[in-house]
């Protein structure tokens, strides 16, 4: 890949109004602020204190005070007279003064000779105010009110002004939430992204483009204006997005699809033109909208309100800043989801996500690379085979091979060991696939004996049957949400699905319920998983993958890209005569194959029971174990309890160095797809 920079004229980028882009001038700004109303409270109290400290008090009482000698001042301001009672005289256990309020009517001047008259008999002060005092204390009342004007139009009106542009007039709800990751941000590039080669080579033609347009340009040649990834969940999508913004020298804008609803009405559209009005900004950069099927889901359908609905105003702004009259090839919009089928047309058409990049699960090449990658963290052991872990995990996704290396780590971390071990790999690949072992669970002896039948009944049918997987391990140990599981290995990753190992599949469900019923006569409700397992297949050979003669080749399953209210409703698009059809052939496909797995078993009964013996002697056989028994062999290790016995003997109580229920021969080998959990 070049490193050639864009030949380009190097523009200063201005911070994006994002979250976090002016945090210093905001919090300066808040502190201001918080100061102002601060002392516009303190302001308007005092003043409130000032005038409700003083008692308005009737003229005829104030000359009965002043004829006894008890006002201390008076001061004349046009209509009123306001001064000091000298309360010690009448009452000295009172304060000295107290402030008076009489009103007067305006230039009233017998009063004022009345008070000078007066004056002659008892100490008074008379003062006259001017003008200028008179309107000072005019205006003081009203500066309060001055001040809840001026928070109210700096906090709401202009801040109302300044927003309209980008977030509207809903202010900062109608801001983009996005995060802003530039290459120096992030330590992931291309090399921490494996398994999955053809989507990086497309994606990789994205950053490309970024740093050298010229190179594509030079015939004529379009970027993609959108590029969605595609695929199961867990296979790297986000990872992928990670990496390009790792790997491109421009601004990565990401941000979640639910990120753009909110309870008020147009916010989502608001957030989606405030999030390309900064990428145009900001150009050329790349935009990233992760889980895109929480706002492209179909226009029109199930119980949406409408042309008002506020998922569908949000999806419309995505479409039209795609791709309406002001569109900028800078701007690359790369979105992901897992949900293809449902969303919308007109997002999905070329022009606007003009390219679908499918990531897939890996395959064994691929599980081989992504082990290789998260092993790098961590101390493996001389015994490790990492060939061997992904020959064992087909169908796993990046993200469980990545859960099956940290739960190793952790186990061997708890075990005191100096290194990750093969064992550690493979018992987190068990934990990871079927759930923690329950060792230390306490188990009826009777549900024992029926589990360890029906799990024998499960092993030899997959045995016996040359069109399914081989077998990998059997175990009465409970694990996750089963009493016991026989685990298979698949020899290759399976992508389509034959008749012959269908029939194998729907044999060794029934295997176990079969067995069960023949040694322990009666049944029980740990066979609801196989049951529902294989009603699932034989319905789907039946009803979708056209193998049955009297439905024939016509599709009846479920459309997955038709969304209507019949289909909400549980609708089809078959008769009635049709839907007992496949009831029925379905039925008879069962009940057929549930004879011949019960006639196999009927000439095989001696190695079910001795399987049985060895699963309730053993708790745990691999595939050589089992192979043995079948051959009329018997198994010499020792179990648990007689390695108890013989260090109890030897006057020691220490526990075993290795787990007796492991097989004694190389436990490299792994396990697939569980075709019959217990």
């Amino acid at each position: 890949m070049s490193e050639q920079k864009p030949d380009r004229p190097q523009k200063k980028k201005t911070p994006p109004a994002g979250p976090g882009g002016n945090g210093m001038r905001l919090g300066r700004g808040v502190f201001g602020w918080v100061l102002f109303i601060g002392l516009a409270i303190m302001l308007f109290v005092l003043v409130q204190h000032q005038r409700n400290a003083r008692d308005e008090t009737p003229i005829s009482e104030f000359y009965a005070e002043v004829k006894d000698g008890n006002v201390k001042s008076v001061v004349i301001q046009g209509d009123e007279l306001l001064g000091e009672y000298n309360q010690a005289r009448k009452n000295p256990s009172v304060p000295e003064t107290k402030q008076y309020r009489v009103a007067i009517p305006p230039a009233d001047w017998g009063t004022v000779r009345d008070l000078m008259a007066l004056r002659d008999n008892s100490p008074i002060e008379v003062k006259y105010q001017t003008n200028n005092s008179i309107w000072i204390n005019l205006l003081l009342p009203l500066i309060p009110w001055l001040l809840i004007f001026a928070i109210i139009y700096f906090f709401i009106f202009r801040q109302l002004r300044n927003s309209a542009g980008a977030g509207g007039m809903l202010g900062n709800f109608g801001r983009s939430r996005h995060k802003i990751t530039s290459k120096e941000h992030t330590n992931i590039t291309f090399d921490d992204v494996a398994g999955v080669e053809e989507a990086k080579d497309e994606v990789s033609e994205i950053v490309e483009f970024l740093r050298n347009p010229k190179k594509f340009q030079r015939l004529g040649g379009r970027i993609p204006r959108g590029v969605l990834l595609v695929g199961e969940p867990g296979t790297g999508k986000t990872l992928l997005a990670k990496a390009i913004a790792g790997e491109a020298d421009v601004p990565f804008f990401s941000i979640s699809g639910s990120d753009f609803v909110e309870m008020f009405v147009g916010v989502g559209a608001s957030r989606v033109r405030d999030l390309f009005k900064q990428a145009k900004d900001n150009s050329p950069c790349i935009i990233f909208l992760d889980e895109i099927d929480a706002v492209g889901r179909r226009r029109g359908s199930g119980f949406s309100s409408g042309g008002h609905d506020e998922r569908e105003q949000t999806l419309n702004a995505i479409l039209v800043e795609m791709d309406g009259f002001e569109t900028n090839d800078q701007v690359i919009v790369c979105a992901a989801t897992n949900r293809v089928d449902v969303l919308d047309p007109a997002l999905t058409r070329p022009g606007r996500f003009d390219r679908q990049v499918y990531v897939p699960l890996p395959d064994v090449k691929g599980r081989m690379e992504i082990l290789k990658v998260h092993s790098r963290k961590v101390k493996l052991g001389n015994d490790v085979d990492l060939a061997r872990l992904a020959k064992a995990t087909p169908g796993f996704s990046g993200a469980d091979l990545a859960a099956i290396i940290n739960e190793s780590a952790l186990g061997a971390t708890l075990a005191n060991k100096e290194g990750i071990e093969q064992e550690d790999l493979e018992e987190a690949r068990d934990k990871v696939r079927w759930g923690r072992a329950k060792k230390s669970r306490v188990i009826d002896e009777k549900e024992k004996l029926a589990t360890a039948y029906h799990e024998a009944g499960h092993a030899v049918i997959q045995i016996l049957e040359k069109d399914g997987d081989p077998i990998h391990k059997v175990t009465i140990i409970p694990r996750g949400n089963f009493g016991g599981a026989t685990m298979s290995l698949p020899e290759k990753d399976r992508q389509n699905y034959s008749r012959s190992w269908c029939y194998a599949q729907l044999r060794t469900l029934f295997g176990g319920r079969i067995a069960e019923e023949m040694f322990t006569g009666d049944v029980n409700t740990g066979a609801y998983g196989d049951i529902r397992q294989a009603t699932g297949i034989a319905r789907r050979m039946v009803r979708d993958w056209g193998m049955n003669e009297r439905v024939g080749f016509v599709y009846y399953g479920e459309d997955e890209n038709k969304q209507s209210m019949l289909d909400i409703a549980g609708g089809r698009e078959y008769s009635e005569e049709t839907a007992k059809a496949i009831d029925e052939e379905v039925k008879k496909l069962i009940d057929k194959l549930y004879e011949e797995t019960r006639t196999i078993l009927e000439a095989n009964r001696d190695r079910v029971e001795a399987l049985a013996k060895a699963l309730l002697k053993y708790e745990t056989l691999d595939g050589p174990d089992i192979d043995r028994i079948m051959r009329g062999e018997q198994l010499t290790r020792p179990t648990v309890s007689d390695l108890i016995d013989r260090e109890t003997r030897r006057g020691t109580t220490i526990a075993p160095a290795t787990d007796p229920r492991k097989p004694d021969v190389n436990p490299g080998l792994g396990g697939g797809p569980l075709p019959a959990p217990g």
